[in-house]
């Protein structure tokens, strides 16, 4: 089996539907990190989380697979993805599974400000900033979760 292309030698990348950019594009740069992303989930997800938020977390990680493509196609079709409160900053970690939700929340927030960067110069689905807005709350509050079962304080700041 051939794991290499030999094709990005050069520092550029193809895109889907064709067409080649440097990989320091920004578009490349906003989908690498929904792909860091999404395998940061991944590791959360290795860690024996309870089925429900292993369920939720793969299905993410499904949509996070939907969005990074759609991020790497220039003319891309219509994003097909449904879319706490706390009053105190929390510090990340606590238990392992707890804290790979933070190192996935933080690296959700990095993917969204790459994405809003890159649609300040091209046009991409504005459900795609939404999903990952709100997904940075959603891997919050499951860290919180987590260490609430798991007998872990949370400790404000």
């Amino acid at each position: 089996m051939k794991i290499y292309t030999k094709t990005g030698d050069a520092g550029e990348t193809g895109l889907f539907g064709g067409g080649r950019v440097p990989k320091d594009d920004a578009r490349v740069q906003a989908y690498g990190e929904v792909d860091e992303l999404n395998a940061w989930i991944g590791f959360a997800v290795a860690i024996h989380l309870p089925t429900f938020e292993s369920n939720v977390l793969q299905t993410i990680q499904r949509d996070l697979f939907t969005i990074g493509a759609e991020l790497a196609t220039p003319k891309a079709a219509k994003l097909r993805i449904s879319v706490d409160e706390s009053t105190v900053f929390i510090l990340p970690g606590g238990s392992p599974k707890a804290a790979a939700l933070h190192v996935a929340r933080t690296v959700c927030r990095r993917a969204e400000r790459s994405v809003v960067t890159l649609a300040r110069k091209h046009r991409i689905n504005p459900v795609i900033i939404h999903y990952l807005n709100r997904l940075s709350d959603l891997l919050f509050v499951l860290a919180r979760a987590v260490n609430m079962q798991t007998g872990h304080d949370d400790i404000p700041w």
